[in-house]
Parts: C-alpha cells; sequence; structure tokens
C-alpha cells in the first residue's frame, strides 16, 4: 500500500510535536549526585523512535473533541513507560541486544547496574509526569475524573494484568524453552505489546470525555493493531536488515525464541498482520466519531519496514 504524501508530512509533524512534548516533560534540570541515572534517562528517550504511542493518544484525544494541554503529560508518561521496557528488553539476562535505533543499548553505555536503576525510573517518573495532568484538572467540569480514570488505564497497562504480565510468560517461555501455542503467544502479544497501544488510544479517548462502550471499541481497535504490529517484528526480525532496523535481526532464533514466524510460517505471518489490521479498522468504524488519520496510521503500520 503507497502512503500519500500528505500523510508521511502529517506523520513526521505529529512525531514532531509528540517529541517537543516529551523533552519538555522528560528534560531533568534539578540535578546533583543522581545525575548519572538522569543522564542515562535522558540518552534513552532521545535516542530516537516512532513516538508512536503518544501520537495514538494525542489523536484520539482530538477525535473526542479534546481541547487543551490536559493530554501532554500522558503523552510524555506512555512514551517513558515503552522506553523503560526497551531498556529492560535489551538488558544481557532479558534479550541482550548492545543496539537499539541505531545507537548503543543503555546497558552497553552506562553499565548493567545503571540500566536497571534507569528503566526503575522512567516508570516511577513516568507516573510522576502523568500525575502533573491533576494540576490541569477540575472537579466542576469531571476533568479531574477523567484524568483519574486515565491514571488507572496507564497503570493497569503497564503492570502485571499487561506489559509486565506479558513480559514474564515471554521470558518463563524462552528460558524453559516451552513450545508454545498459538494462543499463548497470542497471550504475549496481548499483553506485552497490545497492553500500551489500548492504553493510548483509551487514555486519549477517556481524558476527552468518551464514554466507557467507545473506550472499550477502543480497546479492542488497540489490541488487534498491537497483534499486527508484534507480528510484523516477527516476521522483520527475518527479512529485516541491521542497517534498516537499528538493531540486530535474528535475535529470536539466536535465543531460540518461539515466534509467529516460526509457529505458522512467514507467507501465514503477513497474511495474518493484514487481518488483524483490517479488524482494528473495522473496528473503529464502528464509533461514531472518526479520524482518516488513525486510519491511515493503522494501515501504515502494516506495512512498515522497520
Amino acid at each position: 500500500m503507497v502512503k500519500s504524501v500528505s500523510f508521511k508530512e502529517e506523520l513526521a509533524k505529529r512525531s514532531q510535536e509528540a517529541e517537543e512534548i516529551l523533552k519538555q516533560y522528560g528534560t531533568m534540570s534539578e540535578r546533583s549526585y543522581q545525575e548519572t541515572v538522569m543522564e542515562a534517562m535522558e540518552y534513552s528517550l532521545f535516542a530516537g523512535g516512532k513516538r508512536l504511542r503518544p501520537i495514538l493518544l494525542a489523536e484520539t484525544f482530538r477525535m473526542f473533541g479534546g481541547r487543551g494541554k490536559i493530554v501532554e503529560p500522558f503523552m510524555a508518561a506512555i512514551e517513558m513507560i515503552h522506553t523503560y521496557s526497551l531498556v529492560h528488553d535489551d538488558l544481557p539476562a532479558m534479550d541482550n541486544d548492545e543496539y537499539r535505533r541505531g545507537k548503543k543499548t543503555t546497558h552497553v553505555v552506562y553499565g548493567e547496574d545503571m540500566a536497571i536503576l534507569t528503566g526503575d525510573a522512567l516508570l516511577n517518573y513516568a507516573f510522576e509526569t502523568a500525575g502533573r495532568a491533576f494540576d490541569q484538572a477540575d472537579a466542576s467540569d469531571g476533568s479531574l475524573r477523567r484524568v483519574a480514570t486515565a491514571m488507572q488505564i496507564l497503570a493497569r497497562k503497564a503492570g502485571i494484568y499487561g506489559m509486565v504480565g506479558g513480559q514474564t510468560f515471554d521470558v518463563e517461555a524462552e528460558n524453559k524453552q516451552l513450545a508454545l501455542t498459538e494462543e499463548q503467544l497470542l497471550f504475549i502479544f496481548t499483553l506485552k505489546t497490545s497492553a500500551l497501544i489500548e492504553s493510548a488510544l483509551m487514555t486519549g479517548a477517556v481524558l476527552a470525555g468518551a464514554d466507557e462502550v467507545q473506550t472499550a471499541v477502543l480497546e479492542q481497535v488497540g489490541r488487534n493493531v498491537g497483534i499486527a504490529f508484534q507480528i510484523r517484528d516477527d516476521i522483520l526480525d527475518v527479512t529485516g536488515t541491521q542497517e534498516v532496523l537499528g538493531k540486530p535481526i535474528g535475535s529470536d532464533e539466536k535465543n531460540n525464541k518461539i515466534t509467529y514466524v516460526t509457529l505458522k510460517g512467514l507467507e501465514q505471518a503477513e497474511a495474518d498482520v493484514h487481518q488483524f489490521s483490517k479488524k482494528a479498522q473495522e473496528l473503529l468504524s464502528q464509533l461514531p466519531l472518526q479520524s482518516g488519520f488513525l486510519n491511515e496510521l493503522i494501515a501504515s503500520l502494516t506495512d512498515r519496514m522497520k
């Protein structure tokens, strides 16, 4: 599928907007003896990336009529949570990767001990940052309650019923060399990858005043997008190059890891990426409010090369 120039330009614009917000909230000013971990946090945060999650969060906020800057702390927070997960993923005890986005990983630059602390610090600072939205909220117009609900969603999707839970089973399956079923693999994908994408879509909508039914639909949209995204990752680990991806390829094979490709084959994996992406767009069409940009963004994830 060929993307229009206008979509690419709009995506670049929104990526830059997310980058500026991340710099605003993620640049540490007060420093003392803990300066090293702050430096490592900034190194990890500003190493590049698609900024997909804050872009998704901002778009559903706009789609449901959201106005103002109350969304910005959550945009920064969700990218901090995503970044902490990458820092920990790259550790020797996990994937043991030396490159991420074409740069040395945090543990290579700062040491394993500091990388662990960096991940911990980013997760904690994410919630400190999201909490700044309360300063802009008002009980009289319902925004105080919306911020509280958004915090609950963010916390749950990042925790044991979300990303951490998925990562736990993923690590155990790899360590025990489990012959994963498709159901088990999709469980990992849903929690490890989809959860933060679900959180982005849901949180933005909730902050703008979406109701529970609409939020539940967006959760399912995010689930299908996340699964498609992770299957594409598994495909790229086989078909991609380090120069394009900015990280080593073949790491799944090196770690004897069961992936969607090893389970179902490359051809079926390609077909299923498109099927999950199509399902996400069908669900999105059920909502009374539509976003052409969001539809194009979901479609672009299907065809990405990195």
